[in-house]
């Protein structure tokens, strides 16, 4: 839009600490006043970049999917499809939250629960988000069941909302709690409800993951 500034680099930065706000306080703890005194720029400097709150909102929920991009989906997509993979998102999805690379944990988490029941474009983003990755997980477990690696009676949909519920309770229990033995724990039950629905085709792929052990450091 002409006469929104152009810095690339700047307008990085603030949605980076935007996003890392907004990870532990939701998008409506964003605020021009608090990014302007983080970052040490000018309100109406900043300002520009966005022109409203929604605006600003919506930006924030993009850099944050790029991040989640890079950290979960892309490396992931590097596996070839199967057991392999859907591990491999599992696995980096918990990484991600543990990690904390945004330090309140999975962004999307936090959001979610936030705008869950709050129409409006701001919802809207964030449930295409949720639904993409929901789709994803799903969509590895297809693959995974077309190669034989998981049985025929698999049902993708609910296999991934299982997957997934696993993640997002280590993530807020790890959160509540100050407690990291959440991540192993679920690290623990997705590979049982994995090898539950195993082929013998899939099994030996199981197998070579590392187990996790109950207490003690993560190998």
């Amino acid at each position: 839009m002409a006469g929104r500034p152009r810095d690339e680099g700047t307008r990085n930065a603030i949605l980076r600490r935007a996003a890392d706000i907004a990870s532990k306080d939701g998008l409506e703890g964003l605020s021009i006043g608090r990014l302007a005194a983080d970052l040490g720029v000018s309100k109406s400097g900043l300002f520009g970049y966005f022109g409203s709150k929604e605006e600003l909102q919506l930006a924030t929920i993009r850099a944050a999917t790029g991040v989640y991009l890079g950290e979960v989906v892309h490396p992931a997509m590097t596996v070839p499809p199967g057991l392999g993979r859907v591990w491999e998102l599992c696995d980096r999805w918990l990484s991600y939250s543990e990690r904390r690379v945004f330090p309140g944990g999975c962004f999307f988490f936090t959001v979610t629960a936030e705008f869950d029941a709050r129409p409006g474009r701001v919802r809207d983003t964030v449930a295409a988000a949720g639904l993409e990755w929901n789709r994803l997980v799903a969509s590895a477990v297809g693959d995974a069941r077309r190669l034989g690696e998981l049985t025929e009676d698999t049902e993708p949909d609910q296999l991934a909302f299982e997957l997934i519920a696993f993640m997002e309770t280590a993530n807020a229990v790890s959160l509540l709690h100050d407690d990291p033995v959440a991540y192993r724990r679920a690290r623990n039950a997705i590979q049982r409800c994995l090898h539950a629905s195993a082929t013998d085709a899939g099994s030996p792929v199981l197998r070579r993951l590392q187990p996790v052990p109950e207490s003690g450091p993560r190998p």
